[in-house]
């Protein structure tokens, strides 16, 4: 921004134009908090940025999920930021609940006039609002508003019980990380569920046990869930017994890297190994960290893959490349002197599409290692 003709306030209307050309270039919402100083929403044409302009963004994203809803699916992310065009909102829906996570300041004028297009929309009976760290900090002062507040319906229960693909997990709406569970990899669980009958199965990083339900759903013998978080496995015990009166199911609660060295020193190996961390590589400063990271996790996970086993890595640092991150992975395989197979990779989910590259953050690849 060469120049700025008035301080504005956070959500104000600020428009774009090319100085050369003295020519419309965009339309957003002024965010002085942000280094990204205009959060765009329309782009090329000018618009009238109103309730009919918001239910047309909110109809289009309804509408790109909709075959979900046909796959005995109760959830799903209805708003994915900047990805569907509205930049630092995010609203996932839990059966009937919805959860609006606010990123921005920009929203808080908002909220009145979008609230009930997503109430109608998805036919939602709650909304229960989400603030960043950040806005929890300074949204109390200015507007009132708090993090877990429920802004529509009533909400009897913390946690609200949903399904995916028949499976029942739960989400703490009020006080879970993000919005209450991580509905990202709901077609990598799926997968795996079917790959799962008859087979033993580690989950790293289980965190609320999602992976190892769905393989428990599809008939594992034998599932492991490690996570370095006893209070993420009660959870993930918790979703096993939403599902199952018995199950073969254990947690380990230990550091990752020290879990899995631990396992290979008891010469442990199972059918399928899953390995699903968190981002490691929240700036550009911290990528080559979190590819010698990656390349530690796969190595040592190819150690626990059984013959003819199945390994899954899946990475969801943005700062990371889909074909850097596969690159990587590969060579791990190739290097282990192994025999092995790419079976297939993976992507986004259609809830959370890409609206831009640098929106992209998810991949996932399935080896078969002889």
């Amino acid at each position: 921004i060469r120049k700025q003709n008035l301080q504005g306030n956070a959500g104000e209307l600020a428009s774009i134009y090319d100085q050369k050309k003295n020519k419309f270039l965009a339309l957003g919402l002024y965010d002085p908090d942000s280094p990204i100083r205009i959060k765009l929403l329309q782009f090329q044409n000018p618009a009238k940025i109103d309730e009919v302009w918001f239910q047309s963004k909110i109809e289009a994203a309804y509408k790109i999920r909709q075959p979900l809803l046909e796959t005995k699916t109760d959830s799903f992310r209805f708003i994915h930021g900047e990805n569907d065009g509205l930049p630092g909102l995010i609203v996932d829906l839990y059966a009937g609940v919805l959860v609006v996570k606010l990123y921005s300041r920009i929203w808080l004028p908002y909220l009145k006039m979008v609230v009930p297009i997503l109430m109608k929309q998805s036919k939602a009976q709650t909304l229960v609002l989400r603030l960043s760290r950040s806005l929890q900090r300074i949204s109390a002062q200015l507007h009132g508003l708090h993090d877990g507040q429920v802004l529509s319906g009533e909400l009897p229960e913390e946690s609200v019980i949903f399904r995916e693909y028949g499976l029942r997990f739960s989400a703490n709406v009020i006080k879970g990380h993000k919005t209450g569970f991580f509905l990202d990899h709901r077609d990598n669980r799926r997968k795996i569920g079917t790959l799962s009958k008859g087979k033993s199965v580690l989950d790293i990083f289980a965190y609320a046990g999602g992976f190892s339900v769905h393989a428990l759903g599809g008939g594992a013998r034998e599932v492991v869930s490690l996570d370095i978080s006893p209070h993420a496995l009660e959870m993930a015990k918790q979703n096993v017994a939403l599902n199952f009166k018995k199950a073969n199911h254990t947690i380990m609660a230990i550091d990752a890297f020290e879990g899995m060295e631990q396992l290979q020193k008891q010469r442990k190996t199972f059918d399928i190994v899953i390995v699903d961390p968190p981002s490691f590589a929240k700036r550009d400063s911290e990528r080559q960290k979190a590819m010698n990271t990656y390349a530690r996790l796969c190595h040592l996970a190819i150690g626990l893959v059984a013959k003819n086993g199945i390994l899954l890595m899946a990475s969801c640092s943005s700062r990371i490349k889909a074909d850097e991150y596969f690159e990587l992975v590969e060579k791990e395989v190739s290097n282990s002197g192994r025999k092995y197979q790419e079976l297939e990779k993976t992507l986004h989910d259609i809830d959370h599409p890409i609206g831009f590259p640098e929106g992209a953050y998810l991949k996932s690849v399935y080896y078969r290692l002889g």
